[in-house]
């Protein structure tokens, strides 16, 4: 019997916990459920890569390219922003600073995968990562810089909030989603792709605004990102549904594998 596929996901990381969770001065790195459920719902084991550094002072002497090694692929989760100076800017609010520790550590492991041809998909944060370790930039906040855009983020409706896309014609989206018209999406980013990374195609916009809601990588790297969060549209009939881009990613996996 083949062993089930192992799929590595990139920690969301917590600096400075809440007083009331009891990690006093401490670090959290974890991982949101149900981004760990959409990926094993189809019988794959989810491991949780922590960051091997500390602040950018320790370094464990586990590589990521040993982390690499184990795993058949990778899922890039979302959480805090990119921080501006990953693509070389100041930020424009102290609130927008991000998590450079995060960003140096994704960034390196999102390149050992395509060194180690292990296929990634990036979900929202992790879409505007791998366009800025594809040497792209962001909106630092699309209501500020993005004249005319539709409102891509709702704290109240959090993720009740959503709009539609349009998927580019002969994409490999649109074989995945034939037939589907202006499907709807959830939007949880204040953050979006400005200027797009090198060797990398659109295959979805915003319906509205023209906002890059999906990417993928040119060549033999298999290399997928979405603005939007599909792991939360499980259950929800009126959004697209999330079923095909995992299947697709793990049949991508199987058969890497195999090789």
């Amino acid at each position: 019997m083949a062993r089930p596929l192992r799929i590595g996901l990139s920690p969301r990381i917590l600096h400075h916990p809440p007083a009331e969770l009891g990690f006093r001065n401490k670090t959290l790195q974890y991982l949101e459920q149900s981004v760990a459920h959409w990926i094993m719902r189809r019988g794959a084991l989810v491991f949780m890569l922590p960051a091997i550094e500390s602040g950018g002072v320790e370094r464990s002497s586990v590589r990521i390219s040993d982390y690499v090694k184990e795993i058949d692929g990778l899922v890039m989760q979302g959480g805090a922003d990119v921080s501006p100076a990953s693509y070389g800017e100041t930020p424009l609010r102290p609130e927008w600073s991000g998590d450079r520790v995060r960003d140096l550590y994704e960034i390196e492991l999102f390149w050992e995968c395509v060194v180690q041809r292990k296929p990634v998909l990036g979900i929202c944060r992790g879409l505007q990562l791998i366009n800025v370790a594809l040497g792209g930039s962001l909106y630092q906040d699309i209501a500020t810089e993005h004249a005319g855009a539709i409102p891509h983020v709702d704290a109240a409706l959090y993720d009740q909030h959503r709009h539609a896309i349009r998927i580019e014609e002969g994409s490999r989206l649109a074989k995945l989603y034939e037939g589907a018209n202006h499907p709807l999406v959830n939007s949880i980013h204040h953050q979006a792709i400005r200027r797009l990374g090198r060797d990398l195609l659109v295959e979805a916009i915003s319906d509205d605004d023209g906002i890059i809601e999906a990417i993928r990588m040119r060549g033999e790297s298999y290399v997928v990102a979405f603005q939007w969060h599909p792991e939360f549209h499980a259950g929800a009939s009126e959004l697209l549904d999330s079923g095909p881009i995992l299947d697709d990613l793990l049949a991508t996996v199987k058969k890497q594998r195999a090789e």
